[in-house]
C-alpha cells in the first residue's frame, strides 16, 4: 500500500532527524501519529514456513496491512499485520545474529507504539525425549544461551570433562561461569506463561503417522518415556544456539548447562537459534520504555529429536531418519498459537490491557529492569532499572579480563 510506505519513510526520516539532534529515546509524540501501529498482539517467526502458517486462516488476516520497517531482515522486509492493527507479524531471518537485527529494529521503530503489545516467540525446535515428543508444544520461563562457553574438540578434554564445553571465566563444565555477558539467563512472566498454556490445551493437536511411528522407537528407553507418548502441551525452558547441535552427549552437555545456569530451576527441553537474541533486545526497548518485558510468551513446537533412540546413529537421527515431526510442529504452531492470541484479544479488556502481574522475577541476569535474579551472581544493577552500580560493573570488567588472561596463560 504506497500510502502505507510513505507514511513508513516519513516517520522513519522523523526519527532518523531526532536521533542525529542527539535524543537519548525515541520521540514518543511520533508514536502518537495516525499511522502508528498499535498491536495487541505480535508474533514472531523465524523463517518462512514458521511465517507462512499464519496466512490464510479464518481467525484473522495479517496480510491486509503490509508496512515496510527499516533494518528488517532484507529476505523479510514487512511487518504483516490485520487492517485494525490488533496483530501483527515479524519474520526475523533465523540465527541469533538475524534475530537480535530484526527485533531491535522493531523494537525501536517510531512506525509502532509497544508499550502494551504482547509478543509471542512461535516457532519449531528440537525436543528432549525426556521431556516432550515430535509436534508438542512447549512453552517456557527460561531461556539459555547455551553455547556461550569456551570450547574445546572433545578429542581433547581431560579425563575428568564430561564434555568440551566450558562457562566462561571457569575452569571445568561443572563451575558456573565466572565472565558474565548478560545474555547468558532471560526469565521470562511465568503468570502469563500459565495462561498461555491453559488457552493452548484448548488446542487439538496436529500428529503424523511417520511422527507416531518414529517416536515408538523411543519407548524401549525408561528415560525417554515422555518421547514416546502423544504430542501435548508442555512447562519447559529453550536452549539457544548458533549451532545446530545434536547427538545424546551434546545434549546432555547442554541440559546440565541449563540446570546449571539457571540454579536448577530450569528444565532443558526445546533446542533453538535465537531467544536469547529476541530478548535481549526487547530487554533494551523495555529498558528504554518502549516494550513491556512482562508481556513476553515464549512457544516452541517440536519438529525433530535432539538425540537418537537406543542404537540408532546420531547422524541418522540428525541427517537421514524420517522423524515425521516438521508438518505436525508447523502446524501446531498456529493450533496452538491461535488460542492464545484469541484469548488475549477476547479477555484484553477484562485481563490483558492493564497487564498480567509476575510472580517472579522477570528480565536478564543482570537484573536491568530491577529486581534480584534468581539466577546467576546478583544484580549488577542493585536492584535499580536506570542507573547501573559502576562499581560492580568494574568489578565485573575486571573479573573477565582476569579470566580471560587466566585461561590463556601458559603453564
Amino acid at each position: 500500500m504506497p500510502c502505507i510506505a510513505i507514511a513508513s519513510r516519513a516517520l522513519a526520516l522523523g526519527y532518523l532527524i531526532t536521533t542525529v539532534a542527539g535524543s537519548p529515546a525515541l520521540d514518543l509524540v511520533s508514536r502518537n501519529h495516525q499511522h502508528v501501529v498499535k498491536p495487541k498482539v505480535f508474533l514472531i517467526d523465524m523463517f518462512p514456513p514458521e511465517g507462512d502458517v499464519w496466512y490464510n486462516i479464518p481467525e484473522f488476516n495479517l496480510l491486509e496491512r503490509n508496512i515496510t520497517v527499516p533494518g528488517f531482515s532484507p529476505l523479510f522486509p514487512d511487518a504483516h499485520c490485520t487492517k485494525d492493527g490488533n496483530v501483527c507479524q515479524i519474520v526475523t531471518g533465523e540465527s541469533e545474529i538475524n534475530a537480535a537485527a530484526s527485533i531491535t529494529a522493531l523494537t525501536f521503530s517510531p512506525l509502532f507504539d509497544l508499550r502494551r503489545t504482547y509478543f509471542m516467540i512461535a516457532g519449531i525446535a528440537g525436543i528432549s525425549p525426556k521431556v516432550a515428543t515430535l509436534g508438542s508444544v512447549t512453552f517456557a520461563r527460561y531461556a539459555i544461551q547455551v553455547a556461550l562457553q569456551y570450547e574445546f574438540d572433545a578429542r581433547e578434554i581431560p579425563d575428568n570433562f564430561t564434555t568440551g564445553y566450558v562457562p566462561l571465566g571457569s575452569f571445568s563444565p561443572t563451575q558456573y561461569p565466572d565472565s558474565i555477558y548478560g545474555t547468558e539467563v532471560f526469565e521470562v512472566n511465568d503468570a502469563l506463561r500459565q495462561l498461555a498454556i491453559g488457552f493452548a490445551k484448548t488446542a487439538t493437536l496436529n500428529d503424523s503417522s511417520d511422527a507416531m511411528a518414529y517416536r515408538a522407537n523411543y519407548a524401549s528407553t525408561l528415560a525417554y518415556t515422555a518421547g514416546s507418548q502423544p504430542p501435548s502441551v508442555v512447562a519447559c525452558d529453550v536452549a539457544t544456539s548458533d549451532v545446530y547441535f545434536s547427538g545424546t552427549l551434546l545434549s546432555e552437555a547442554f541440559e546440565n548447562t541449563t540446570k546449571l545456569f539457571t540454579n536448577g530451576s530450569g528444565e532443558y527441553c526445546t533446542t533453538a537459534q535465537e531467544d536469547n537474541a529476541t530478548l535481549e533486545a526487547l530487554l533494551r526497548g523495555a529498558i528504554n520504555n518502549l516494550t513491556d518485558f512482562s508481556r513476553i510468551i515464549v512457544l516452541r513446537t517440536a519438529s525433530d529429536f535432539d538425540r537418537p533412540y537406543a542404537d540408532e546413529a546420531d547422524t541418522v537421527n540428525l541427517f537421514y531418519a524420517n522423524q515425521g515431526g516438521f508438518e505436525p510442529a508447523i502446524q501446531n504452531i498456529y493450533l496452538a498459537g491461535v488460542k492464545v492470541v484469541e484469548g488475549i484479544l477476547q479477555e484484553w479488556d477484562s485481563t490483558f490491557k492493564k497487564g498480567v502481574k509476575p510472580s517472579n522475577y522477570i528480565g536478564d541476569i543482570f537484573g536491568s529492569l530491577g529486581g534480584v535474579p534468581d539466577f546467576g551472581p546478583g544484580s549488577v544493577f542493585n536492584d535499580n532499572p536506570v542507573t547501573p552500580s559502576r562499581k560492580r560493573v568494574r568489578s565485573l570488567m575486571a573479573k573477565r579480563a582476569m579470566a580471560g588472561m587466566q585461561a590463556r596463560a601458559p603453564e
